[in-house]
């Protein structure tokens, strides 16, 4: 991720890159193609100086990422939709469809039996707990 076209392409989207460097990293980095850059410099002076508030940001791009890999696993990475409206359409139900099995996990994880409208959902939560494992 920490690459001069990375960093670079970001800023020029107007957003503030949260990439960590890596151990061998420098300073002053100079290419092949290219002299040092101004951008990379700066941000690395960043990520060297200003840890505690860097860490919360990269953990959060983190989390995202985690998602993203988890909805990919589990629901597939491939759009089946050939209009962009319907492939947005189907990205957002992959992403409730995620949110749902994880608040179902949880649920029977730890044993809540939720209320809707006043009628306990009981028998639908002891038909997903009689589901196979995998």
């Amino acid at each position: 991720y920490s690459s001069y076209d990375n960093l670079e392409l970001v800023e020029s989207l107007g957003a503030k890159p949260f990439i960590p460097f890596k151990s061998n990293a420098k300073a002053v980095a100079k290419s092949h193609r290219r002299p040092a850059s101004k951008t990379w410099t700066r941000l690395y002076h960043y990520f060297q100086l200003n840890r505690e508030e860097f860490l919360p940001h990269y953990h959060r791009r983190s989390n995202v990422e985690s998602t993203f890999s988890m909805i990919k696993r589990v629901i597939g990475d491939t759009l089946r939709s050939k209009d962009p409206v319907g492939q947005i359409n189907e990205t957002l139900l992959m992403v409730v469809c995620h949110n749902i099995r994880c608040l179902i996990h949880e649920m029977i994880k730890l044993g809540i039996t939720p209320m809707l409208e006043g009628t306990a959902c009981a028998p639908v939560l002891e038909a997903v707990r009689q589901l196979p494992a995998r």
